[in-house]
């Protein structure tokens, strides 16, 4: 009896202390959950002070384009992306261009006529969701990736109820959250060689497959959904615009073939000028004509107009003035170090061993360039040498013990019209000592440069003034053949800008529309008939 009544006496004492523990426990739990919605409040009312703190729009966001008609001077660029995005089979999408020209409102834009069209598979509430490249960066430990998409296992901090019980949680991507629209990603080819390897995979299953070691297909632990996403994958139907500053050769070859190709040109200064005089507009004061002259002449694309315009409105402002004059642009320039646009030497006469080039310097962008060459004849008992200038003359290949030299592109062109002119034009080029200059410091690309080096060097051989208004591109074989090369259009455009009359181009890049171009365009197929043009003009 003794003994019963003590037993009682125990669980009665356990049960007190158990339910003081719990009670002291849920009390902790209520304090916490207080102190928790307290803090929360204090960085509720914080949060909505720093949003109620708002600076006035920048001019570059006002000056953005609303509509496909305000984007100067892409015409053929957007007429591509429509015929590329807004039809019942819209593409994938690589654009290439220089900064600040247009690319990104271009895209986005393009999205809403698509949105808009009946035959088109965009919907209404289709999105455009907007990442660059160089910071789309992802933990190799599969952890976080914002491109993709990753799994967040049940070991890492900040797992949840879910992540207690073991359960692995997939974060859907970038390419899920574009599902159904367009994903443009700006700088491409800044991509992680990883991330494009993956981003491919997705381009070609349309979805996402994500992985975990803490996933088991036996565990009923896991929720339905989680189950759904690891063994059927995450949506990624999108379409792709990729948007880049880099040439086509240098994005990789596996990207380019899945997609459409559109290429955005590099502005003309009347085009700058026009995007500053609407800069002014917005920043509700006036422009001189002067100092637009001036921004045209510094300012490459939009964005570097607007800069200026909005650097000379804060001016203006400060000192209580109301219209943008020639000397607040040109003290800008001089405080800001700006370079002038690159223009060639046009002479006004005809020179001897001075012609004009016209090369590629980045993906819709060309210039017209100046070659000059000097010669010294009838080198006795020796053959002739090349000197070349205003360009590097070798280099160098590889790392460590594993090292290429190799002679300039340029280099091997001049070799190359030495020996075509000794066999076309009859002509003693080894017997002369030669030298080929590019001044200027402007970008030369070899093998396109051929042509103008021909001109030049044939000029300075037999003393015949060339025309300082007509312009040459073209690779030349040691036959003298004139071979195809690249960015006619963006040359040809060159040329026009520069006020040039004429153009030498390989026949095979002729296309029946140069017939109406401003600049008389000249398809020659070998050496001899630049030749025989020369001598007409």
């Amino acid at each position: 009896m003794l003994n019963s009544g003590v037993l009682i006496y125990l669980q009665l004492l356990l049960t007190i202390v158990m339910g003081l523990y719990f009670w002291n426990l849920l009390r902790s739990q209520e304090t916490q959950k207080i102190a928790v919605s307290r803090e929360s409040k204090k960085e509720i009312e914080r949060l909505r002070h720093l949003r109620g703190i708002r600076l006035t729009e920048p001019l570059s966001e006002k000056t953005r384009p609303s509509t496909l008609e305000e984007v100067i001077g892409q015409d053929d660029g957007i007429k591509a992306l429509k015929a590329a995005l807004c039809g019942p089979n819209p593409q994938h999408v690589l654009i290439y261009g220089p900064p600040g020209v247009g690319k990104t409102a271009a895209a986005r834009l393009v999205l809403e006529v698509a949105k808009g069209s009946s035959q088109s598979p965009f919907a209404k509430d289709a999105k455009f969701i907007e990442m660059d490249a160089t910071i789309a960066r992802f933990d190799e430990r599969g952890i976080a990736d914002p491109l993709i998409g990753s799994v967040h296992d049940p070991i890492y901090q900040g797992a949840g109820a879910m992540g207690v019980a073991g359960i692995p949680q997939p974060k859907p991507g970038a390419v899920t959250k574009a599902h159904g629209g367009i994903l443009f990603l700006d700088e491409i080819g800044e991509l992680h060689p990883v991330q494009m390897n993956k981003l491919l995979k997705v381009l070609e299953d349309r979805k996402v497959f994500l992985e975990s070691a803490y996933y088991s297909q036996e565990d009923t632990n896991i929720p339905e959904h989680i189950h759904d996403i690891f063994q059927n994958g995450l949506p990624a139907d999108f379409r792709l615009v990729g948007a880049t500053t880099r040439l086509p050769e240098d994005i990789s070859p596996a990207l380019r073939s899945r997609c459409l190709e559109v290429f955005f040109r590099a502005l003309s200064p009347e085009e700058v000028g026009r995007i500053a005089e609407g800069a002014a507009r917005k920043a509700g004061v006036d422009i001189d004509p002067r100092a637009v002259e001036m921004v045209k002449r510094y300012a490459d694309n939009g964005r570097d107009a607007v800069n200026l315009v909005q650097m000379a409105s804060g001016l203006i402002t400060v000192e209580g003035r109301k219209a943008i004059e020639l000397g607040d642009i040109e003290w800008i320039i001089a405080q800001g170090h700006h370079s002038p646009r690159p223009t060639p030497c046009i002479h006004s006469e005809p020179l001897v061993g001075a012609a004009l080039g016209l090369a590629v310097y980045g993906p819709g962008m060309a210039c017209v360039i100046d070659v000059e060459c000097q010669v010294v004849q009838d080198v006795e008992g020796r053959r002739g040498e090349v000197i070349i200038t205003g360009i590097i003359e070798e280099e160098e290949m590889g790392k460590g013990t594993h090292i290429l030299r190799r002679k300039s592109m340029v280099m091997s062109s001049v070799e190359n019209v030495r020996t075509a002119l000794t066999s076309v034009a009859g002509i003693r080029p080894y017997a002369c000592d030669i030298h080929v200059n590019f001044p200027g410091g402007t970008p030369v690309d070899g093998p396109s440069a051929g042509l103008a080096i021909a001109a030049s060097v044939y000029s300075a051989i037999t003393k015949t003034p060339l025309d300082p208004k007509t312009a040459f591109t073209g690779e030349v074989s040691i036959r003298g053949e004139v071979r195809p090369v690249g960015g006619v259009d963006q040359k040809l455009e060159a040329a026009r800008e520069a006020g040039l009359e004429r153009a030498f181009i390989p026949k095979a890049n002729w296309q029946d529309r140069y017939s109406l171009f401003p600049v008389k365009v000249i398809p020659v197929a070998d050496l001899g008939q630049v030749l025989d043009g020369m001598a007409m003009s």
